[in-house]
């Protein structure tokens, strides 16, 4: 598992080839103020080799078919570009084809959660860290608790926010954080967020978040403070 901080390399120098700046291990005063822990939940929570996230596009794929009469090889074009362009596939749809949130919803969340394993370290970490720990996700609550449950993180954090709870704005925009963190009373300052899209931890970083980056490789952007593969191990470093 690499380690990755992009604003200081090991040297205490500044780093002006991120991607180049590993070191092992990771400072534990970088989190020494934070007692306030923001994570997202799809390849966050759990890894991306679980590939729940498949099951999801492809239910995506199908309501787009039946709703906007159009075949798969065009529903999963627009699926990327929605994403791409404002934030969520979702969001793409209520903008462009006024489709209603709810019933998307309810389609693309109706999946498997077989393949996902429980993971007590993590659970034990997450709930022995300082202060408070919340679940943010672009996802709705309901599905954010069956994952949880399945993973065997559920009763581990003090509240779980969806995107109805920033009126289906999606992450990454500003007005989404607002929403959500406003509602929780959260303290950017004390906080630190992880989150596997990279581009969703850019208004966090403008927040005074501490940022990290959950992925199989890091990402080179100065917005984030952190990376790590192995959201476990990491957060084993920060307990020491």
């Amino acid at each position: 598992m690499l380690t990755h901080f992009s604003d200081q390399c090991a040297l205490r120098k500044p780093c002006t080839q991120p991607n180049a700046c590993y070191f092992w291990p990771m400072p534990q005063n970088a989190f020494a103020h934070v007692n306030e822990w923001v994570f997202d939940l799809d390849n966050t929570l759990y890894p991306p080799a679980m590939r729940l996230f498949d099951q999801i596009e492809m239910k995506m794929r199908g309501f787009m078919v039946d709703t906007l009469g159009i075949d798969d090889a065009e529903a999963n074009y627009l699926r990327k570009h929605y994403w791409e362009v404002h934030g969520t596939t979702l969001a793409g749809l209520m903008r462009e084809h006024g489709i209603q949130a709810e019933p998307f919803l309810t389609e693309v969340h109706d999946i498997s959660f077989d393949a996902l394993q429980p993971d007590p370290d993590l659970a034990s970490l997450i709930k022995n860290l300082p202060g408070r720990s919340i679940v943010y996700t672009n996802g709705t609550k309901p599905y954010a608790e069956q994952v949880l449950a399945a993973r065997g993180l559920d009763g581990v954090f003090d509240a779980i926010y969806g995107i109805e709870h920033a009126d289906y704005i999606p992450k990454p925009e500003r007005n989404a954080f607002d929403r959500v963190f406003g509602q929780d009373g959260l303290t950017h300052k004390n906080a630190a967020m992880f989150e596997d899209e990279v581009r969703n931890l850019e208004v966090p970083h403008a927040m005074g978040l501490r940022t990290v980056h959950v992925a199989p490789e890091p990402s080179g952007e100065d917005y984030v403070h952190f990376h790590t593969d192995d959201l476990t191990a990491f957060l084993r470093q920060i307990s020491g």
